[in-house]
């Protein structure tokens, strides 16, 4: 496929689809308000609501920007828009177009990565939807039963397995860049107790320089 099928046939419609669905879902996102305005008289003061918003804004404002660039490069254009649209992105939509891309052998960044990884992600949304709704039925039943140890390690465990598991395989087709993403990590949060976004930026840019780097030396592939 050339360059110009692709931009026609992929990145054009994608962007189309993408673009709408996000902006559907942010409006729709504000009829739960509409509706307890119109049918309950309900509405929240404007100094409440700049507040609110606010309190949002300074906890999560940062990772807008961190996010997208940091898990582009995993994701792609589709798989960006699936992910962002549908949530659960760093514990399930990456690692699984990280395991897609790595079970058909294909090399990251290119065309066959991108459809691979965004077919990926769409299974994951097909089985997260399934298991969801498994779960509202018969999630509870099943928790009840589990003993405490294996409740607290689910809630406390599962996210750093997978965000372990997902480091490790790129750590194994990287070794040279592994100590400089948690090595940054480590030093920004353990010694001077930067924010989480900070270190997610520097671990995501100080390894893109340093490959940068040792790609022009020849060094790495």
């Amino acid at each position: 496929m050339t360059d110009k099928q692709w931009h026609e046939d992929w990145y054009l419609p994608v962007k189309k689809v993408g673009m709408t669905t996000l902006l559907l879902a942010a409006v729709f996102s504000f009829l739960p308000l509409v509706y307890l305005y119109f049918a309950k008289g309900i509405l929240p003061n404007f100094t409440t609501s700049i507040r609110a918003w606010g309190l949002v804004a300074a906890s999560f404002g940062a990772f807008y920007v961190v996010e997208p660039v940091s898990y582009y490069a995993i994701l792609g254009l589709a798989g960006t828009y699936l992910s962002f649209l549908t949530g659960n992105i760093s514990n399930l939509r990456l690692p699984c177009s990280a395991m897609a891309q790595e079970v058909l052998e294909v090399k990251e960044g290119t065309k066959e990565a991108e459809i691979v990884g965004t077919l990926g992600i769409t299974g994951s949304v097909v089985t997260n939807l399934l298991g969801v709704t498994l779960a509202a039925f018969i999630g509870m039943s099943i928790i009840e039963v589990l003993p405490d140890v294996v409740i607290h390690a689910f809630r406390n465990y599962t996210a750093p397995a997978i965000f372990g598991a997902v480091f490790g395989q790129f750590s194994m087709k990287y070794p040279q860049l592994a100590p400089v993403g948690i090595g940054l990590s480590i030093i920004l949060i353990g010694f001077f107790g930067a924010p989480a976004w900070i270190s997610i930026l520097a671990a995501v840019f100080g390894s893109i320089f340093v490959g940068k780097v040792l790609f022009d030396k020849g060094i790495i592939d």
